[in-house]
């Protein structure tokens, strides 16, 4: 069993920074691919990157490419995504999660465990 909490969320303009966290609990998240997700009010729930269980590959939503970089550090059993340039329309409530595999997965049904989310609000 893994239990996740996110942090680092809040209110930012237009073309700041946000550094999300994601900790982890349980001694098996440094043997599982973990990843974000972010759901905007009314839209459904999508991908914005994810990463291996130690931090060797990773993959990015293409509207995030060059702006967002996630990274983990298994042995304070933390996963992080640093967001520059936020754009208004990342605006979301931005969730971690945890699969049941070590290889970077993508999608949301492949994810077991799931924080309860931050919310990030970008001013204009």
């Amino acid at each position: 069993q893994v239990q996740l909490v996110e942090s680092g969320g809040g209110l930012v303009q237009a073309g700041g920074s946000l550094r999300l966290s994601c900790a982890a609990s349980g001694h098996t998240f440094s043997t599982r691919a973990a990843g974000w997700f972010r759901q905007a009010p009314g839209k459904e729930r999508e991908f914005v990157a994810a990463i291996n269980y130690n931090g060797g590959s990773t993959h990015y939503a293409d509207f995030v490419k060059g702006r967002f970089t996630i990274s983990r550090d298994n042995a304070k059993n933390t996963m992080y995504l640093q967001m520059n340039s936020l754009k208004p329309e990342d605006a979301a409530v931005y969730y971690c999660a945890a699969a049941d595999f070590s290889w970077v997965v993508t999608r949301t049904t492949e994810f077991d465990f799931w924080g309860r989310g931050t919310q990030v609000t970008v001013s204009s």
